[in-house]
């Protein structure tokens, strides 16, 4: 299960990603309307915690657009303000829940499960693509008999990559999510660990090859 946590304060938003993490979910975090927005349309989520008080784009603009674009994840948002009046708009112009700061962690987590409930959410506990099966609890990626383990930004890319197949996913979309916002990695980081999972593709005699477009990104091929 994955979750998308969208939240300016950035200390708030990694408390609340190691909280997931503690859960056995996956996560992504955005720090910023615009960024949040970007995340929600181009990858896919089991639910999206929202803060209300974003830059760029605040949480509720980014319910609007989400919706606006036909995407039906829980939208769980999160704000300072108990006022009703603020809590009705964003129920009505999409999202699924609402929780006031400050919250209790036991509250997050169980709001989290209930809304991906509701929604009929099935956990998937591997990723696979052609003769490829990620592991996502093992971190470990197997082909036929074989598998091997991977590191955490080993893994990190091989799900974005396996998440969307055959979708060429940009350098900065990948640095991004892998290393952080506001990471100093290049595209050299990334090249270094393409390195390393296609060595470990050749290990599995795997069938699947890491593509690559020339000053754009990478993608998955059979």
């Amino acid at each position: 299960m994955k979750v998308l946590i969208i939240e300016d304060e950035v200390m708030l938003g990694e408390a609340i990603g190691h909280l997931l993490k503690q859960s056995k979910y996956l996560y992504d975090i955005a720090n910023d309307g615009e960024t949040g927005l970007y995340y929600a349309l181009s990858d896919e989520y089991d639910c999206i915690v929202l803060d209300i008080m974003l830059p760029k784009l605040d949480g509720f603009e980014v319910a609007k657009r989400i919706r606006k674009e036909g995407k039906n994840t829980p939208i769980l948002m999160l704000t300072a303000k108990s006022d009703v009046a603020d809590k009705i708009h964003g129920l009505n112009i999409g999202a699924d829940d609402y929780l006031t700061k400050p919250f209790q962690t036991e509250e997050l987590i169980a709001r989290i499960r209930a809304l991906t409930r509701r929604q009929g959410t099935v956990v998937m506990d591997t990723l696979s693509f052609s003769d490829l099966i990620l592991d996502l609890k093992n971190y470990s990626l197997s082909c036929g008999e074989k598998t091997v383990g991977l590191g955490f930004k080993e893994f990190e890319i091989m799900r974005i990559l396996m998440s969307n197949p055959k979708q060429v996913i940009e350098k900065e979309t990948i640095i991004s999510k892998v290393w952080g916002l506001d990471s100093e990695a290049t595209d050299n980081n990334i090249e270094a660990y393409i390195s390393f999972l296609r060595k470990k593709l050749f290990y599995l005699g795997s069938k699947v090859n890491i593509g690559v477009k020339r000053k754009l990104g990478y993608f998955l091929e059979a």
